[in-house]
């Protein structure tokens, strides 16, 4: 039963071996390891901070981008309006101008008409007068005895002239 019950001694041995390597390991060992654990725990934290500083930035340039996106859509929506309200005004334009022109051509046109009517009235009126006179002048050369001779003298020459 002596084995299963340590001496004394093999106690004291055993603690002080044990405190020799705890002094050890406090020295040499222990620093370097937390000081390993603490740079690794660092490393850790900075890399968490610049993972979510990222995701922060992502999430700011998504809402940059979003917002862009709209601006543009309003932009073009905006330009479009205005491209669709000069094409209006340009056919407007285009309508009131030739309203003008063919008021201009219309009124050219009567002018014209008018002018052609008074022309052809005119030219008319100094036939009928030449008729008139060359009849007359017939009428007056021709001594005729009787009112009967002088009538049917009249209708033969008003049959003979042709009419232009």
């Amino acid at each position: 039963m002596s084995l299963l019950t340590p001496h004394l001694g093999f106690f004291v041995w055993t603690l002080i071996a044990f405190i020799v390597v705890l002094l050890l390991l406090k020295k040499f060992a222990w620093k370097p390891i937390l000081k390993s654990l603490n740079d690794r725990e660092a490393n850790i934290a900075g890399a968490i901070a610049t993972a979510e500083r990222v995701k922060s930035e992502m999430a700011a340039m998504q809402n940059e981008n979003e917002a862009l996106l709209a601006q543009a859509r309003e932009e073009r929506g905006q330009l479009l309006k205005e491209a669709r309200d000069m094409k209006d005004k340009i056919i407007n334009e285009a309508k009131e101008q030739a309203k003008l022109e063919a008021n201009k051509v219309i009124l050219e046109a009567q002018d014209a008409i008018s002018a052609q009517k008074m022309a052809a009235i005119t030219e008319v009126k100094n036939q009928v007068g030449k008729l008139v006179i060359e009849i007359s002048e017939k009428i007056l050369r021709r001594e005729l005895e009787g009112k009967e001779a002088q009538e049917a003298h009249i209708r033969g020459l008003v049959d003979s002239v042709k009419l232009n």
